[in-house]
């Protein structure tokens, strides 16, 4: 009939010049109606409707089909936007959505965490020195666990030979600086939270200011120097360090804290070792593993200082020897002649 066919031309033409389909059903809307109309029982209106075919019942029939479809449409279309809403919608300050109520679950259902827990490491502020090995599993799972603001520092870029333990960056990252391939991996495994990315070498004249913006230090960095002017900030600024270090098959991590009556970095290495005596993993070679055991560690001892869980690594140094299978703790006093965290003689 030639109004079928006129209805599948426009539709043919609308497809064929990529309009929208808002368009497209007002245009065979339009067609319909001016169909409709000729078949009216109106003097002068017959020949026409009967040139272009069909039945004014016919014609009225396929328009209720018609508003039947899209109908249909609309609601599955409402439905769909309601169970995304459900799924992705952002949550109120301070309240979980359910996509994190479903991601954490396993969390909550820890005694020693639960809902409260939880909520606490969402909003814990933590800042992690150096996007090597260390810090790799360091703010993976910590991104994993649901802290709510990481902030990551390093100057480095990502060369081809990190990949082998420095499991947050990809063979597409290289040339990138770390910070920033670091965030792209957190965001893309938990997009609920915040990464800040420092792209620079920390100094002694903007240590303290940036770590006392957060409550809590990581520190994954490979050199004494560093290492120190961390722990010097730390300790200022009254802040909790978390420190590890790794080298060929050997691991080791402790929880400086001297606010709290732990020890402070300096208390336990007062200097640089002799040269040759702890040398890098550039220098001595490093199994691929060992970063991720150990930054695990200090990862757990994060969560645990955050939710208040278990007992934290304050005044032990914890060893861990992959070539053997071994693992030893050793206590750790603070020094009352510590140059870093004794208090001032009167």
């Amino acid at each position: 009939m030639l109004g079928l066919i006129l209805l599948a031309a426009i539709l043919g033409l609308g497809l064929f010049m990529r309009a929208s389909a808002r368009a497209i059903w007002a245009m065979l809307a339009l067609v319909w109606l001016g169909l409709v109309i000729a078949h009216l029982p109106v003097a002068g209106l017959a020949p026409l409707g009967q040139t272009l075919g069909g039945s004014l019942a016919g014609w009225l029939g396929l328009g209720v089909v018609a508003a039947l479809v899209l109908a249909y449409r609309a609601m599955l279309r409402a439905i769909r936007a309601r169970a995304i809403d459900t799924t992705v919608a952002p949550a109120k300050p301070g309240q979980f959505s359910g996509a994190e109520l479903d991601r954490y679950a396993r969390h909550i259902m820890l005694r020693e965490i639960g809902g409260p827990g939880q909520k606490k490491l969402k909003s814990a502020k933590v800042l992690v020195i150096g996007a090597g090995g260390l810090g790799s599993p360091v703010l993976l799972y910590l991104a994993a666990a649901g802290v709510g603001q990481i902030g990551v520092v390093d100057d480095d870029v990502v060369s081809n030979s990190n990949l082998q333990r420095q499991v947050i960056h990809r063979d597409a990252d290289i040339g990138l600086p770390k910070v920033f391939s670091a965030q792209k991996a957190i965001a893309a495994l938990n997009p609920h939270i915040a990464v800040l990315p420092y792209q620079r070498r920390l100094s002694a004249q903007d240590a303290a200011e940036l770590i006392a913006q957060y409550d809590l230090v990581i520190d994954g960095t490979d050199n004494y120097e560093t290492r120190s002017l961390v722990n010097a900030a730390c300790v200022v600024t009254g802040k909790p360090l978390i420190s590890g270090a790794i080298s060929q098959w050997e691991g080791q991590l402790s929880f400086y804290d001297p606010a709290q009556g732990a020890p402070c970095y300096a208390c336990v290495f007062p200097q640089a070792p002799a040269p040759g005596l702890a040398p890098s993993c550039a220098e001595a070679g490093v199994v691929g593993a060992l970063p991720g055991v150990v930054g695990a560690m200090m990862a757990t001892e994060a969560v645990k200082e955050i939710t208040g869980a278990g007992q934290s690594a304050r005044g032990r140094l914890m060893i861990y020897d992959a070539l053997w299978g071994e693992s030893r703790q050793i206590s750790i006093r603070r020094d009352p002649e510590c140059a870093v965290c004794a208090a001032p003689k009167v």
